[in-house]
């Protein structure tokens, strides 16, 4: 295991809860929101705002 695997190895678990928080907040927000949202549905989408969110950092950063 070189340097750069060590050294995300060991944020790992914080770089996930960043992302469950930023989730969970969203989730959140949404159904204050919107009170009648079908939660799953806001899921599905949350979720796919985030992707592209995380698609367009990879695209930038290649």
């Amino acid at each position: 295991m070189n340097t750069l695997d060590k050294e995300l190895e060991s944020r790992k678990s914080e770089i996930k809860l960043a992302l469950k928080l930023l989730y969970e907040a969203n989730s959140h927000i949404t159904g204050w929101d919107i009170p009648e949202v079908d939660d799953k549905e806001a899921s599905k989408r949350l979720f796919e705002v985030m992707q592209e969110a995380l698609d367009e950092l990879k695209k930038e950063n290649q």
